[in-house]
């Protein structure tokens, strides 16, 4: 019985590396720490902006009384 060699197709090499590469990319978890920088930062704005609006009012009557005294 004669011993065929097994042809190897030369894309299969550039579909496993192509493969691999993605599989890689979407286990990369670097996206997900921006998002959550992101998120912290908007989740700081919003606590801010909260802030300034409840003491906004206080705030600007006694830098009225301050202006009003050194008149």
């Amino acid at each position: 019985m004669p011993v065929q060699a097994e042809v190897e197709d030369p894309r299969r090499g550039y579909m496993l590396a192509l493969w691999t590469k993605v599989n890689a990319w979407l286990k990369d978890e670097k996206g997900a720490s921006m998002v959550e920088y992101a998120l912290l930062v908007v989740l700081i704005a919003i606590v801010a902006l909260i802030a300034v609006q409840l003491a906004g009012t206080e705030v600007s009557e006694t830098f009225s009384e301050i202006a009003s005294g050194l008149s």
